[in-house]
């Protein structure tokens, strides 16, 4: 057994046993455990074996559902086309060292902020709302798309590129003839995947930032109305928008293998 192989076990085995000994010795605040248990799988059972509407219609959750996907989609394409153009001198076949470093370096610190973080930061300056749920998500949005589309533009052949600039193309002749040709199927499904992020982020906001949406009838219902059921309905109308999102990303993914 290597060392690597053996690192690996101490450390899921440290991991174990420190989960367990967090088990038992957590501060349950005076709950018992095995009743509140119960009481957890009778709010499940509700949740999603009981939904239904009761305090909103399905026209306004409709709605609402809308105003999540706009925010989503929104956020997505402004960030989308920020990063593209800043990936263009993050990859470093197309730029020089220096600055590819120095736009990694700052991609990587915002990042490393969780996006709830970077809209109240911003909730600071443009007040709760949708405005901050807007930059924060555009902010951290760019921060991912930057590093994805950089590595994507990194791993096409280098001998193209410098075909193109013995024939004398210049620099955005080779950006628009060859880069983004041959990375355009993944392009899309790096923003299709960070918009799924982003609509997944935007339920979030609607209740942590007041942003509206889908995301701000669900913490009325959970922490206002305390009715699980409508909990329960609104989260199967959720899951249901997020696989039409999925089946509609594959199908042009396979248009666009198909095309090229």
């Amino acid at each position: 057994m290597d060392r690597s192989a053996i690192t690996i076990r101490v450390t899921l085995i440290v991991c174990t046993l420190l989960s367990i000994y967090g088990f038992f010795t957590f501060d349950y605040k005076g709950i018992d455990f095995f009743p509140a248990l119960g009481e957890t799988l009778v709010n499940a059972k509700k949740i999603f074996f009981q939904p239904l509407l009761s305090h909103v219609t399905f026209q306004g959750v409709m709605y609402q559902m809308f105003v999540t996907l706009g925010l989503g989609f929104l956020t997505t394409v402004i960030g989308a086309v920020i990063s593209l153009f800043l990936a263009f001198f993050t990859a470093r076949n197309l730029s020089n060292s220096g600055v590819s470093n120095a736009i990694r370096g700052v991609t990587a610190f915002i990042r490393a902020v969780p996006t709830v973080l970077w809209v109240l930061i911003f909730a600071v300056a443009a007040g709760l709302g949708s405005v901050a749920a807007v930059i924060g998500m555009t902010f951290h949005t760019v921060g991912y798309l930057i590093k994805a589309y950089s590595e994507s533009f990194e791993e096409m052949d280098s001998g193209i590129i410098e075909a193109l600039k013995a024939s004398g193309a210049s620099w955005w002749q080779i950006i628009f003839q060859a880069v983004i040709p041959s990375s355009i199927s993944y392009l899309i499904s790096w923003t299709f995947l960070r918009f799924e992020i982003n609509f997944g982020v935007a339920i979030a906001m609607g209740a942590a930032a007041g942003a509206g949406g889908i995301g701000f009838d669900m913490f009325y219902a959970a922490n206002f109305y305390y009715d699980l059921r409508e909990v329960g309905a609104l989260t199967y109308y959720i899951l249901i928008f997020a696989v039409i999102l999925e089946i509609f990303a594959v199908r042009l993914k396979k248009n666009l293998r198909i095309q090229s």
